[in-house]
């Protein structure tokens, strides 16, 4: 860490101690900001930690539907998203009703082939076409959608949450790839929503055969955000944190990470004596990076972004996560 970020490091864990703060940091958040990072983890999984945590303040270094999880799970605590325009595409893919959130365009996906994105297509309109259809929401959403569903989902227990339900058809959004791959892995109907991560869907087959053709020792974890063709292909389908206990469980020295970058970060520190080399150099999240020391500092000195979801969503979003929580 440079001298300069080391001074702004200390000066974000002095304000820590005394705003009785806690720092959550995504595994896709940049190094020097994981590193002083309370926890670093999956976004679920970290605002389950903070809930249990005698704190005052929680900052999330991640994305706007993070610090939202966190406020659903931790109303009486204040919680700061250091960068307000750090949002996520996918979550904004869809919407309950009203005015269509606004998401930036990534270059080719509005000419790709077979891209049909509903821009006008509300999820309320859905669940009007499939009445009785039981909705199942990735956690990766805003609040108001997470209210708006049945059960919510992780990347890693998809499959789980759907085959405890007794339909034999379900609604499932926002990804989907991440609906493909349940679909792959179930005897149920699932209805996708035409939403995606744009880091994830933008690899191929032939991205997946040029990596193993640079590291043909290394074993290939992907993400399930991938397309359904490179998840065929991987020797590993898990999450960012099942990817960390793949890492450090299997016996294999080098791997090929099917996800952001930013992992990389947290495998290599974890596994010194292993070589891990991205999917794609070019897996990065920018939303995800744009949060940086001088952002956490900002939200500790001014206590700024409160992100705080409204009552009545909180409580109906909740009751969709604590479903899934209660799943066996």
């Amino acid at each position: 860490m440079e001298e300069e970020q080391k001074k702004i490091a200390e000066e974000i864990l002095g304000l820590k101690e005394e705003r009785r703060a806690v720092i959550l940091a995504h595994n896709y958040q940049r190094d020097e900001v994981q590193e002083i990072a309370d926890f670093t983890g999956d976004s679920l999984e970290l605002s389950r930690r903070a809930a249990g945590v005698d704190c005052d303040v929680i900052v999330f270094c991640g994305v706007n539907f993070m610090a939202e999880s966190a406020s659903i799970l931790s109303p009486e605590k204040t919680v700061l998203l250091p960068e307000l325009e750090a949002n996520c595409p996918m979550a904004d893919m869809v919407r309950v009703s009203g005015e269509r959130k606004v998401w930036k365009t990534f270059p080719g996906y509005d000419e790709q082939p077979g891209f049909t994105f509903p821009h006008d297509f509300t999820l309320r309109d859905m669940k009007k076409q499939h009445p009785g259809v039981p909705v199942v929401t990735y956690v990766n959403t805003t609040a108001d959608v997470k209210a708006e569903s049945d059960i919510c989902c992780t990347s890693a227990n998809v499959v789980k949450v759907i085959e405890s339900l007794p339909d034999e058809e379900v609604i499932c959004i926002p990804d989907r790839n991440l609906s493909a791959w349940a679909a792959r892995n179930t005897g149920k109907k699932i209805i996708a929503w035409d939403g995606f991560c744009h880091v994830h869907d933008r690899i191929t087959a032939e991205d997946v055969e040029k990596a193993r053709r640079q590291h043909p020792d290394a074993l290939l974890m992907a993400h399930p955000e991938c397309r359904l063709e490179v998840l065929e292909l991987a020797d590993h389908v898990t999450s960012t944190s099942g990817m960390l206990r793949f890492a450090n469980s299997s016996d294999a020295g080098e791997f090929i990470v099917g996800t952001e970058i930013g992992l990389l970060y947290r495998l290599r520190k974890e596994n010194p004596d292993k070589t891990f080399h991205p999917l794609r150099k070019d897996m990065i999240c920018p939303n995800m990076k744009k949060t940086r020391l001088s952002s956490v500092l900002r939200a500790l000195k001014e206590l700024t972004h409160v992100i705080k979801v409204p009552e009545d969503v909180r409580v109906r979003a909740k009751k969709a996560l604590d479903r899934m929580l209660e799943i066996k």
